[in-house]
């Protein structure tokens, strides 16, 4: 997400980084390192969890410094089409404009990140489904009141000042506004600024699309309304259904066309129909744009809105979520395809890209995300990425227990209710 707003930078200068490791000695033939004892086998689960999360925060790097261009204007800053990580699109980025004052580039994470670990965290705390009360109590709270290395701001400073107008509202609304939390997103200007953090929930979701569109909605009420809302329902399904075994491009896109609703739906269903015959995110950057332009508020223009943009509506959707399915079904799934046609189509390409990561990192698991991007995004950005799944993975296996346990007990209660009474000659009933 792009932010009009200056932030207040603090000025820690962060520790140096630690020295690399020494390189591993050569096996005993001369051919290389020694490979050593084989690494334990990783469950799917652990496996996918890490390429959903990894792969949204390498295409939020990766998309950042295309943020409000077009296709056009990225060719000729970068002079072809964006391949890998980039620089800021200004080199004087503290003061360029219309660009926001935050180093964008050069393998930083964005918003779209903070906001999707900061979920990741509510999920270690509670430990279970969350909902619009869990954002109130515990989201909110992280945003305000503990500092994290910024990238973009290169200081450590509190979240808050760094999130778009539309997260910030989470804080005015819910921490100074009592707003009840299922309601507090009534009023923001709608956008994916929730859908572009729902990832976690795809996770805790695992395999489960229905159950994961339900829980987004909820703890999306506290953020957006309307087809912002929906946005952020359908995408974390997707992320779920993403997991399932069988999982292709097609079945992921499906789940979604199956749960969303009005809008959303329809501009789905164009921009799939749109992509099925290309195989190539170029020959695909203007249909897909053509497909989704009727339901998108915002404009041709994406740094000037047009009038209607961002307000409520049953006939509109958000562009980053179609466009993100569209470029997984281009792209055949195939990851650094998928997310390079999401940087490259511009717009809010940080969000599109990190939605486009998600779904291929998760349909493919970790291995799917190329070492030198993930490598240098989390070296430039000074995050652990890999930790955060690790986590979630394992928050994922203990909701499930507990979903398991509740679903044993509902089957008791219903079969003891449920039962029809015997009746027998004695007591005459």
């Amino acid at each position: 997400m792009t932010d009009a707003t200056t932030a207040t930078t603090a000025t820690t200068t962060p520790p140096a980084p630690e020295p690399p490791a020494p390189a591993p000695p050569l096996s005993p033939h001369g051919v290389g390192p020694d490979p050593g004892p084989a690494a334990p086998e990783v469950a799917p689960l652990e496996d996918r969890a890490t390429g959903a999360l990894v792969g949204a925060a390498v295409g939020d790097a990766l998309g950042g410094p295309a943020e409000g261009l077009t296709p056009e204007q990225i060719v000729a800053r970068h002079g072809g089409r964006i391949e890998g990580i980039v620089g800021p699109f200004h080199t004087d980025w503290r003061t360029a404009r219309p660009l926001t004052p935050y180093h964008k580039g050069d393998g930083h994470i964005t918003d779209d990140t903070l906001m999707t670990h900061a979920l990741v965290r509510v999920y270690e705390t509670v430990r279970d489904h969350l909902d619009a009360y869990d954002i109130a109590e515990h989201l909110v709270p992280d945003l305000i009141g503990t500092p994290r290395w910024i990238p973009e701001l290169e200081a450590e400073a509190l979240p808050l000042q760094r999130i778009f107008l539309a997260e910030k509202w989470i804080v005015a609304r819910l921490h100074y506004g009592h707003a009840d939390p299922r309601e507090a997103g009534v009023g923001n200007i709608v956008n994916s600024g929730a859908a572009m953090y729902m990832t976690p929930v795809g996770i805790v979701n695992a395999g489960n699309p229905d159950r994961a569109y339900a829980e987004a909605l909820d703890i999306s009420g506290a953020h957006q309304a309307s087809y912002g809302r929906e946005a952020a329902g359908v995408f974390a399904a997707a992320v779920a259904a993403a997991f399932l075994p069988d999982a292709t491009p097609a079945s992921v896109a499906g789940h979604a066309l199956r749960l969303a609703k009005d809008g959303t739906r329809a501009a789905i269903e164009a921009v799939c129909d749109v992509a099925a015959p290309h195989t190539d995110y170029e020959s695909a950057l203007v249909p897909l744009r053509a497909a989704v332009a009727p339901f998108d508020t915002v404009g041709p223009d994406h740094r000037q809105p047009s009038l209607g943009a961002r307000r409520p509506s049953r006939l509109h959707a958000v562009e980053e979520l179609p466009i993100a399915l569209g470029m997984l079904l281009v792209s055949d799934g195939d990851y650094r395809a998928t997310v390079l046609g999401a940087v490259n189509y511009g717009r809010d390409c940080a969000a599109t890209a990190t939605m486009a990561g998600a779904l291929a990192g998760a349909l493919n698991g970790a291995a799917a995300v190329p070492a030198a991007w993930h490598t240098e995004v989390a070296r430039a950005s000074r995050l652990d990425l890999h930790a955060p799944a690790a986590a979630l993975a394992a928050v994922s296996r203990e909701v499930f227990a507990r979903d398991q346990a509740r679903r044993l007990r509902h089957e008791q209660a219903f079969g003891a209710i449920a039962t029809r009474a015997v009746v027998t000659e004695a007591s005459g009933r």
